[in-house]
């Protein structure tokens, strides 16, 4: 009866997925707005689908644990640091300010308690990075100056999330005591320290190890394992899950195999995310809306006007946007986030918060996400056009985009990098053996060098090879590069692919799949030993050199003309005897004594018994 019980509420979220988060992207809405309707429809408050909401919350929750270890990976040390005016400047003004406003507010008008107020006031000054991101993306706007400031306030954001959700059970111990416990936040502190000081020397050994054995489903495994682990230790410690799961993703955030990890997650990460929201929306209390509709509505027009207000300000004289950008820039920010979610919720399992005030606060949050979208299609159209492409002075940003990426980090691979990496030209590499990732990490720290499968798109993705110009297939295994060429023609098709061939066979399957002209790796060294053999047989340096690029030449167009036939083995052997019947006569032809004479004169040599 138990398993039928699941099996039935797994096809509700299901069907409610399938059916929401469509209809509301349809629109523009999001999907996060999407997965709470659906919570909304399927919880108890509507149909009553589902009503194990407390059940359905703790698997959840797991959701925004992997989403924190994803931004963990993200925050890597160059981009923040590319990024630090914006990030550091607007960001931290931003969080600050609203803060401390909103947080007044609530003290003094809603009559919240001080520890109550600051909550309040710290998480509704985060904004909706889903929400943000996807309105910037759907509006093709995330490369404008207010989407680029957007972004950087929003990564602030995500980096402030941390400190505020390692903060509730501190403010709750010292409610509880009528202080602050010292040794409760020392203990947090020196947990903190373990897990940085242990995963920075265990994390690489064990992915190393675990990459051995080349299987996908281990590799998924093991990043789970680190996951939760490291929640699992801070849980120990009393100290926030999402709190580790952030630690461990900053502490791979420069690592090889951050790739291959998000890649690995990210499944996991979308589903689960999509089930806390659709679990946020089944505790939403609806009946506030209707018996509190004028205080509902207060506190949500309050909450965006007060945010709005300060972000304007913020956005012309420390973001240096113009008045309809910065406009645009306090619309997109002015309504809460998703951290929200979880702050409220911890804050009120800590008895910072009760029951009404947390149910007003996420229908508040909610309805603010809601009413985002249809205020920023509005202000786009009062304001006309699209907004204003950034000016030179932000080029900096797109340093960090490849114009190149490079499968296969061995001999070849290595060549074509170093090249680029002296003209300047911004690659990414991918290498899928851990020998090799092992002996580059030995000679210095490679920041654009990565572990995982080239043939991923997940991978690929994150490489951003959207955004690349030219992909060098380097790959020593013809079976792998021929499934990578198959990949990044079919999903990037205008990427220009150059590829590594190992013999005649791979080069006709490798044009297949439209890859002109691939590059023997044994041919041009070939051929370089040919013309010195040729020389220490007594040939000139010239007579040498036009050998061997007659034979090239010729070997190249017949490797166009078995192409077309390269499945027939009797007409393959044909035109192999054909052309080295061709080579021989053409040899024949330079070795006769006009032909001698001929290149003498032109030369200018003395012709023999010439004096």
């Amino acid at each position: 009866m138990d398993n039928h019980h699941y099996l039935q509420t797994a096809l509700v979220f299901l069907l409610a997925t399938v059916i929401a988060v469509p209809l509301t992207k349809r629109f523009r809405l999001g999907s996060v707005l999407g997965y709470l309707l659906a919570g909304v429809v399927i919880g108890p408050q509507l149909l009553g689908l589902v009503g194990d909401t407390a059940g359905v919350s703790t698997i959840s929750e797991f959701g925004i644990v992997l989403m924190l270890f994803v931004i963990g990976l993200e925050l890597s040390p160059q981009r923040l640091w590319v990024m630090r005016r914006s990030v550091f400047g607007t960001g931290l003004l931003q969080v600050l300010a609203s803060s401390v406003v909103i947080a007044a507010v609530a003290y003094f008008l809603e009559g919240l308690p001080g520890k109550t107020a600051v909550i309040a006031g710290g998480s509704l000054a985060l904004s909706s990075t889903a929400f943000g991101l996807q309105i910037l993306a759907e509006r093709k706007e995330v490369g404008s100056a207010y989407g680029r400031q957007a972004f950087a306030i929003l990564l602030f954001q995500d980096l402030a999330a941390i400190p505020l959700i390692a903060m509730v059970p501190l403010l709750a111990t010292a409610s509880a005591r009528h202080g602050v416990d010292l040794t409760g936040t020392m203990r947090t502190i020196g947990v903190i320290v373990a897990v940085v000081v242990g995963g920075r020397y265990l994390l690489r050994p064990v992915f190393r190890f675990v990459a051995k054995a080349d299987a996908v489903e281990v590799s998924t495994a093991t990043a789970l394992l680190v996951v939760m682990g490291t929640a699992w230790l801070m849980e120990l410690a009393g100290v926030s899950a999402t709190l580790g799961a952030f630690l461990a993703g900053v502490l791979l955030a420069d690592s090889e195999y951050r790739h291959d990890l998000e890649s690995h997650l990210e499944p996991f990460k979308g589903l689960l995310l999509g089930l806390f929201f659709i679990s946020v929306g089944m505790s939403m209390d609806l009946s506030l809306l209707l018996h509190q509709p004028l205080h509902v509505l207060a506190v949500v027009l309050t909450l965006m006007l007060l945010k709005g207000a300060l972000l304007w300000p913020l956005g012309r004289l420390v973001g240096g946007l113009d008045r309809a950008e910065a406009l645009r820039l306090a619309v997109l920010l002015a309504c809460g986030g998703e951290f929200a979610f979880v702050v409220l919720k911890l804050a009120q399992e800590q008895q910072l918060l009760n029951g009404p005030q947390h149910n007003l606060l996420v229908l508040a949050i909610s309805l603010s996400m809601a009413l985002t979208p249809l205020l920023v299609a509005v202000l786009s159209r009062l304001l006309g056009g699209k907004a204003k492409k950034p000016t030179r002075a932000y080029d900096t940003i797109d340093t960090h985009v490849p114009r190149v990426i490079i499968a296969g980090y061995g001999r070849m691979g290595q060549i074509v990098a170093r090249v680029l990496r002296a003209q300047s030209i911004p690659f990414v590499a991918l290498d899928h053996s851990v020998e090799q990732m092992d002996l580059i990490q030995r000679f210095g720290n490679v920041t654009d060098i990565f572990y995982g499968d080239p043939a991923r798109p997940e991978l690929l993705r994150a490489a951003q090879a959207d955004k690349a110009e030219v992909f060098v297939l380097a790959s020593d295994d013809p079976e792998s590069s021929l499934r990578v060429a198959r990949v990044v023609r079919r999903q990037y098709p205008h990427l220009k692919i150059i590829a590594r061939a190992r013999n005649r066979q791979h080069v006709w399957r490798l044009m297949d799949l439209g890859v002109d002209e691939p590059v023997r790796e044994t041919l041009y060294s070939s051929l370089k030993m040919t013309k010195q053999a040729l020389v220490a047989l007594g040939l000139t340096p010239e007579q040498a050199v036009d050998r061997v690029e007659r034979f090239r030449r010729q070997d190249a167009e017949l490797i166009k003309a078995q192409y077309l036939v390269y499945d027939d083995e009797t007409k393959l052997v044909q035109t192999t005897r054909e052309a080295l019947a061709d080579l021989e006569r053409l040899f024949e032809a330079d070795a006769s004594p006009e032909a001698e004479r001929v290149r003498e004169r032109d030369a200018g040599i003395p012709l023999t018994g010439e004096e």
